[in-house]
């Protein structure tokens, strides 16, 4: 056989195997020779160049940073999505909204009921979601809306309609915001038959879908444009530095009573962390300290965040 010949041989060997996926029984029957005549051939290849194999350390650092994140707080599963830094907010919403939406694909079921929050990042999901099959599921806001100056898609309520809309399941609806003016109102609220149902929707959670708000994000749909001018003295001091749902923690995780915990209508996170899935979906360095609190504290079993926001969350 001549240099030449050998060498098509080769090549038509390395499509075979490596673009074709047939096996060397397969190759060395196609070509009426003995499977170790192909074993050689292969190394040849690799000797030789033809193809070059490259183990992609970048992805095998993601996956153990995830991995790093799961063993650190116990959870059930991290989903990283790849980032760049001068990659813009919108992009960075919408690839997460994608892997969550993926996410939730791979893990809902026929009758189960699924929560969801309110803001920029739950709105992408709502968006991102195109449902591989219809699903006979209940879907419900886990607060009330908002009484601040906030678009309409980013309400808990709009996304819950998308999301039923698209899967063909069923939404329930909060009729009333997520902070009222007395507390003698929220009592007669949450005294209501509405309410009732709507919390009864909540102890039966499968699966639950929330944003992670920061006092330190200061443009977009942020806690201004959700509570109005009402952000009191201990969320303004540094001591609370997140929430989700509008219940409110330090840094360590403890829950803050602030002037508007009791006025506020929302699902609680001792309801929140019976949720077969507790997912919490955000990212930026300036939430790092909020979503390392809720992590810290158990409120949450799978997060969805990017890159960056990983690394900055093991970095201590």
């Amino acid at each position: 056989m001549s240099d030449l010949q050998e060498i098509n041989v080769l090549y038509r060997v390395a499509r075979m195997y490596y673009e074709q996926d047939m096996t060397q029984s397969e190759i060395a029957k196609e070509l009426s020779v003995n499977r170790t005549s192909i074993s050689r051939m292969l190394k040849k290849i690799r000797e030789q160049g033809i193809v070059q194999i490259r183990i992609n350390y970048d992805a095998f650092r993601d996956v153990a940073v995830a991995e790093k994140l799961k063993a650190r707080y116990n959870l059930k599963e991290v989903i990283l999505v790849p980032t760049k830094r001068a990659e813009s907010k919108p992009h960075r919403l919408m690839a997460m909204g994608q892997a969550c939406a993926s996410y939730l694909n791979e893990i809902i079921n026929e009758q189960d009921v699924v929560g969801f929050s309110w803001g920029s990042s739950l709105a992408a999901v709502a968006e991102a979601w195109h449902p591989t099959k219809g699903l006979d599921i209940t879907c419900v806001p886990l607060i009330g809306g908002p009484d601040g100056k906030l678009a309409s898609r980013y309400y808990a309520n709009t996304i819950v309609y998308e999301v039923a809309r698209k899967t063909n399941g069923q939404s329930k609806l909060i009729d009333f915001p997520a902070i009222v003016q007395t507390s003698d109102l929220k009592t007669a609220l949450t005294d209501s038959g509405h309410f009732r149902e709507v919390e009864g929707l909540w102890g039966r959670l499968q699966v639950a879908v929330v944003g992670i708000g920061s006092p330190l994000i200061n443009d977009g749909p942020n806690w201004l444009g959700f509570y109005g001018e009402r952000l009191d003295r201990s969320m303004q001091d540094g001591q609370v530095v997140g929430d989700i749902c509008s219940n409110f923690f330090d840094a360590s995780g403890k829950l803050v009573e602030t002037e508007l915990t009791g006025r506020t209508i929302s699902i609680d996170l001792a309801q929140l962390k019976q949720a077969n899935y507790a997912i919490g979906v955000a990212e930026s360095t300036a939430k790092v300290s909020a979503i390392r609190a809720a992590l810290t504290a158990g409120y949450l079993n799978v997060l969805v965040t990017t890159e960056e926001t990983a690394y900055e969350l093991l970095a201590e």
